[in-house]
């Protein structure tokens, strides 16, 4: 009997090499597997942006003219985790009268503070407050308060039409959401949040 070497090679080389249908069962487990961890990156990463941060839909005109009604903010949730509540600071939070319902408020006054409104000025521990940030100053006059522990005193820029602490008292730090950091829409609008230093007008002596 006689054998072809070069023949017999070939026939080797065939049944060395994967069927056809092995080849397509593995691209699709790696393809599957590929899919698998992009998906749960996906997730780990909305999971993390969602715990950081929140985003916030404006509506009403108690915040003009910082915000108008339908500008899409992200807030910081963590904010006051790493860091400390400042006059000035713009923040998210449960309104008091209806946990469901979301307000933005202007953080005015800080514990122990106290807060005043007279002839048309905020005045913070007895010193009149520059606030370049509101639509007009207030009508209303408001009676001295102490901000007690635990809570801040906020307002809204558009002072004269603003459902805020002057009418439902000091808020209480706990609830509080977050910090707003940026305005992402409107577009032509897009910005990080201002959050000013209330500077304490030092009136000289007469």
């Amino acid at each position: 009997m006689t054998i072809d070497p070069q023949h017999n090679d070939i026939h080797l080389d065939e049944l060395l090499e994967e069927p056809p249908a092995a080849e397509t069962g593995k691209r699709f487990f790696r393809f599957m597997i590929d899919l698998l961890e992009t998906i749960i990156l996906a997730v780990v990463l909305y999971l993390a942006i969602n715990f950081l941060s929140a985003r916030v839909y404006v509506e009403g005109w108690s915040m003009v003219p910082t915000f108008n009604d339908g500008d899409f903010l992200i807030v910081n949730r963590v904010a006051y985790d790493w860091g400390e509540y400042e006059r000035g600071d713009v923040i998210v939070f449960p309104y008091p009268g209806n946990p469901e319902e979301d307000y933005i408020k202007r953080v005015i006054g800080l514990p122990g503070d106290t807060v005043q409104i007279q002839d048309g000025e905020v005045f913070v521990n007895g010193v009149p407050i520059n606030e370049p940030y509101i639509a007009e100053p207030p009508i209303n006059d408001f009676s001295l308060m102490t901000v007690p522990d635990g809570t801040v005193f906020v307002m809204g820029d558009n002072r004269n039409d603003s459902s805020d602490s002057r009418s439902w008292g000091p808020l209480d730090m706990d609830v509080v959401i977050g910090k707003a950091i940026l305005r992402y829409w409107p577009l032509d609008d897009f910005s990080l949040v201002r959050h000013p230093d209330i500077d304490l007008m030092v009136t000289a002596s007469p």
